[in-house]
């Protein structure tokens, strides 16, 4: 009886067995076929970022934004440097993150770059751009940059992430896809945890606050009553400065850091106007949907030579 129990289990399992051979086959060719899709897809769009021209860089990125041409401080910086420094430029939407899973990033001449702060430094050097800050200068531009790009930046995110928990990720984008409103917490969660894994996160949020008015608080005072961060003439520490300024202004408008901007340190919110006039003067017509607002630039106050 035991010999007979053994034959039905083995006859049994292999039974299964068989049956899950189809279904496994079928999984891994539906995987084979969607990774052998996926890198079609990816060539052709490398071949075609390629035919941009000469010296003309792609930018990928994120979409436009409802308030402001990216939700990201990062695209505002790096696409404001391009076009301080006439650069041309075309823009990518369809694959917003690079190699390193960091947006921005750019196609150029063939080659894919990685990190804003990157991009700026390789474009600052092919395209020969004029230097004329001062050791003490470029020392100031490289703190305040810093601070913006490694600190401040933290206590936006606790707000984004933490306290707001993702809404301005609705109300910010016009068309967010079904998928990426599904997966916001999940987004959330991972940067909360980056959050605690930092240091900010550990904080109360009253603390977090202190600290990003003490950052504000210290780009006003340095600004002053002048037209630029270093003077009155436009330098790449003006790109970040702006980015994170006008991220604030208009992406962060239900947060205590919107006031602090543009009701307390009101020389910033008057920078970010100054900025936007000059190099954004299509402010709106990049705007997700766009609107129909033109800011009509003299030329004078377009797009001056910018120092480094």
């Amino acid at each position: 009886m035991n010999m007979g129990g053994e034959v039905e289990t083995s006859v049994s399992e292999g039974w299964q067995w068989s049956n899950l051979v189809p279904v496994i086959t079928t999984l891994v060719i539906l995987v084979g076929a969607s990774r052998t899709y996926n890198i079609i897809v990816k060539t052709n769009r490398r071949w075609r970022w390629c035919e941009a021209g000469r010296d003309v860089v792609v930018l990928h990125c994120p979409g436009r934004g409802r308030f402001a041409p990216s939700m990201s401080p990062f695209v505002l910086k790096l696409e404001t440097f391009l076009r301080f420094a006439n650069i041309t430029y075309k823009l990518d939407f369809e694959e917003p993150f690079g190699v390193k899973d960091k947006t921005p990033w750019v196609t150029f001449n063939g080659e894919e770059l990685t990190d804003s702060q990157l991009v700026i430094e390789r474009f600052t050097q092919h395209f020969h751009l004029k230097n004329t800050l001062t050791k003490e200068q470029r020392a100031v531009a490289k703190a305040f940059t810093t601070m913006m790009d490694e600190h401040l930046i933290w206590g936006l995110r606790v707000w984004r992430y933490d306290i707001d928990r993702g809404a301005g990720f609705r109300e910010c984008f016009h068309h967010l896809p079904f998928y990426m409103s599904l997966g916001i917490p999940v987004i959330c969660w991972k940067m909360r945890r980056a959050l605690w894994e930092q240091g900010i996160g550990r904080h109360s949020f009253k603390q977090v606050q202190d600290f990003v008015r003490q950052d504000l608080t210290a780009v006003s005072d340095f600004l002053g009553d002048k037209s630029y961060l270093m003077g009155e003439e436009v330098s790449t520490a003006d790109c970040v400065v702006f980015a994170h300024l006008a991220n604030i202004v208009y992406n962060y408008r239900r947060s205590p850091f919107h006031i602090m901007v543009t009701e307390e340190l009101v020389n910033l919110r008057e920078y970010v106007e100054r900025v936007r006039n000059t190099v954004w003067p299509d402010w709106q017509r990049c705007l997700d949907p766009p609107q129909n607002q033109h800011l009509d630039i003299p030329d004078s106050m377009r797009f001056g030579n910018i120092l480094l």
